[in-house]
């Protein structure tokens, strides 16, 4: 398969993943595997990493209209009942600073597991199971009809640092899901699926901005005694390989996260547990079966 289209099975793989709750690094990690690409290539390991950047994007965009309305009415709310300490601008940043910390402190950790195809299986089965239980227990509402929490604006602190609490658990085991463990945690704190997810992806443009970043940063740059991991494209097919996933990236997510939105509010997250679940079992068959690790 020549560069050009590895690059748009890769991008909408990322695209598809990125904000459904099924591990866009496990699939991107197992789509490399197998597509046969040499994962210490210098130019695929930033690849991976920059068409990320091209799925986060379209969240800003996605939500402009919601991102500008945060912030004209900070601190007092669209309703006028909320302050500094918990606006939902300001419960974004504590949720991230909850996860951002003992992640970036883990780092080598995170690095270690994302190599393990083991960690990533059982990761998938068991952030399914949780899922799973999770919804079903509290997808509806309790007795009265209500959520705690309905939507977005009547968030608490304690909710948001819960939600940032359990991001810890995706960027430690990859293929536990960004948004499924956010979601998950939300709908734990009493929030409604369709808040949980809105929450899930305003928490992810500055988490996912940072650690892309951050992992960019690290994989560019040369240690000590050392060459870099990765490299920038080196002649005008690489440019053109590396432009064709970010673009596709971007384009697919848009259209995944407005799909998304309208299918939670009616249907739930069932499927997509069942769905990880089936493909963590089939990942560790594979691997007992000697062809991973």
């Amino acid at each position: 398969m020549n560069d050009y289209l590895l690059s748009l099975v890769l991008g909408i793989v990322e695209g598809l993943t990125e904000f459904l709750p099924v591990s866009s690094t496990a699939h991107l990690r197992l789509s490399e595997v197998v597509l046969g690409i040499h994962l210490d290539d210098p130019f695929w390991k930033m690849y991976t990493i920059v068409i990320q950047l091209g799925a986060i994007l379209s969240l800003p965009i996605y939500f402009w209209s919601r991102i500008t309305k945060f912030l004209s009415t900070f601190p007092r709310g669209e309703r006028g009942d909320r302050t500094w300490i918990n606006h939902p601008v300001t419960l974004v940043m504590i949720a991230f600073v909850v996860t951002a910390l003992p992640s970036w402190l883990l780092n080598k950790k995170i690095g270690q597991n994302l190599e393990s195809l083991a960690v990533i299986g059982w990761s998938l089965l068991i952030g399914g199971i949780v899922m799973w239980v999770v919804d079903l227990r509290f997808g509806h509402p309790p007795a009265g009809g209500h959520f705690k929490t309905e939507h977005v604006e009547q968030m608490s602190m304690g909710q948001a640092i819960w939600i940032g609490f359990c991001q810890i658990a995706s960027a430690v085991f990859p293929g536990t899901s960004r948004s499924m463990s956010t979601i998950a945690a939300g709908q734990v704190a009493g929030m409604s699926r369709a808040s949980a997810l809105e929450f899930s992806f305003f928490l992810s443009m500055p988490t996912m901005a940072a650690a892309t970043l951050y992992s960019l940063y690290k994989t560019m740059r040369a240690h000590t005694g050392q060459t870099a991991l990765g490299r920038m494209p080196a002649n005008s097919q690489e440019w053109i390989t590396l432009g064709i996933g970010f673009v596709v990236s971007f384009f697919v997510a848009w259209g995944v996260v407005a799909w998304f939105m309208h299918w939670v509010r009616r249907r739930g997250f069932a499927p997509f547990a069942f769905y990880r679940i089936v493909l963590g079992t089939a990942v560790l068959v594979w691997i007992f079966r000697g062809h991973g690790q």
